[in-house]
């Protein structure tokens, strides 16, 4: 380990330099002062690079980009980076509200490239304590572009934020078979790169009910010959539904949800979360749409396409014959029954799971306060509940579901989140945030409180003559 010159600790130190470090990245940069870095392994900043399909849009408005909703001046905003492109008028005329996703990607690098804080290549190793300098003490990698080590290095930050991300999920009775190069089973991270591996195979299975999933089916569907489409969809949800997307709705992805959510006792927070599937797990209205155009459009001569879509279906085994082809064993929930059937591809869009960080973190495992699962316990600003002999904040960034709820990885509370980080770190509300943001009430102890601000509000409305 080659210690650089001594220096006085960051004020933060951001671990990965995804969305929402770079949110966070971005809005720290506006303060004067704070020195802030953030170091990612990676060489560049890629964003779901498997699921840029042509045509794609983002799911939630621009407007959730890395800074608006709270600070829509910012040099760091989408607007702006169009202007910077010399694209205002195109995109004015254009009328778009969702963007396309490979845009999303691009102003996702150029903020990356032109933030001064961002350290790509840089992989943080280990993370500890050092009460010498009531800091934590930052081990680093810094590699090449082939993932070669060139140096190694120690910093020191008063705070850190882990920002690392998720990994693609792959059910076990799947795993062997993704790792076996041999079989055509993939998860939907990694379709684009092997798009046209399945275009060549006679049968493909899609395993999941989301948006990668309906997406994927829709691009094959578009690609193969009719009547030879050789499709199935499976999914363990009861139905292809549509994702929450009404106005009230989507009131559940506000930071007043977001902190009635967190002010419920964590036994009701994990049996709500699995109800909310459709907040998280549906498809949007367009793509089912489409979908069912494609499918209906291949209808007209009176056959059916050969496109089978089967909710209620749980994969629970997988194996390879014989003949090279991928044996699926299944269980339809709602029957209670039990089947096999044969395909020659797998795509797995079974979403994703917190990246862990135990080894990261090990040094600092005993300070960390856990729930009765093992959890750890995140407060309201986004800190991890430590002993009091850690004197620094250690943030987190879409590693709270369980304590925030559904919108912890939602790209539309990430500027929120991020300035919630940065009003904590500079100990004043330094990006002033609503105090409202939902029509919807959550909560009686919420209600209690409007109550109370109208009876305060009638009162001071009225002459003072009155109110004595």
């Amino acid at each position: 380990m080659t210690p650089g010159p001594r220096t006085p600790p960051l004020d933060l130190l951001g671990v990965g330099a995804g969305p929402f470090n770079l949110s966070l990245a971005a809005l720290a940069d506006g303060v004067p002062g704070l020195r802030t870095a953030f170091h990612e392994q990676r060489v560049a900043l890629h964003w779901h690079p498997g699921l840029l399909i042509e045509g794609a849009t983002l799911q939630v408005p621009f407007l959730a980009d890395l800074v608006s909703l709270v600070e829509p001046t910012s040099p760091w905003s989408y607007l702006n980076y169009i202007k910077i492109r010399r694209r205002l008028f195109p995109f004015y005329f254009a009328e778009r509200f969702h963007i396309h996703r490979s845009e999303f990607d691009d102003y996702l690098r150029w903020v990356s490239t032109e933030l001064p804080s961002t350290r790509f290549g840089h992989r943080v190793d280990t993370v500890s304590w050092d009460p010498g300098q009531s800091a934590f003490a930052v081990e680093f990698t810094r590699r090449g572009p082939d993932g070669e080590t060139l140096t190694t290095g120690l910093t020191h930050a008063r705070n850190l934020a882990l920002g690392v991300g998720t990994a693609p999920h792959v059910p076990e009775p799947l795993r062997e078979l993704v790792e076996d190069p041999a079989a055509v089973v993939l998860h939907s991270a990694d379709y684009l790169a092997q798009r046209d591996r399945l275009l060549a195979a006679r049968h493909v299975t899609v395993v999941g009910s989301g948006q990668s999933g309906a997406e994927v089916l829709l691009d094959l569907l578009r690609s193969r010959p009719e009547g030879a489409e050789g499709l199935t969809w499976l999914a363990r949800t009861p139905a292809f539904a549509p994702m929450e997307y009404s106005k009230i709705g989507l009131e559940q992805f506000t930071p007043d949800y977001t902190r009635y959510f967190h002010g419920l006792p964590q036994a009701t927070r994990d049996r709500l979360l699995p109800r909310q599937w459709q907040l998280y797990k549906g498809v949007s209205g367009d793509t089912l749409g489409d979908i069912h155009d494609e499918l209906y459009r291949r209808s007209l001569g009176g056959g059916w396409p050969d496109v089978t879509l089967t909710p209620g279906i749980e994969v629970t085994g997988a194996a390879t014959t014989e003949a090279g082809r991928i044996e699926l064993s299944v269980e339809h929930g709602q029957q209670e029954t039990r089947g096999r059937f044969v395909t020659d591809a797998v795509v797995l869009a079974t979403g994703y799971r917190e990246r862990p960080v135990d080894t990261l973190l090990a040094a600092l495992d005993p300070y960390i306060v856990r729930d009765e699962a093992g959890r750890p316990q995140v407060d309201a600003a986004q800190r991890l509940v430590l002993a009091p002999e850690i004197a620094g904040s250690v943030f987190v960034q879409n590693a709270e579901r369980h304590t925030h709820g559904v919108g912890a990885p939602d790209l539309g509370l990430a500027a929120w989140r991020s300035a919630v980080i940065v009003n904590a770190l500079t100990g004043k509300e330094f990006y002033p945030l609503p105090e409202r943001t939902a029509f919807t009430t959550f909560g009686l102890g919420a209600q209690d409180r409007e109550d109370r601000d109208r009876g305060d509000r009638s009162a001071s409305a009225r002459p003072a003559e009155e109110r004595r």
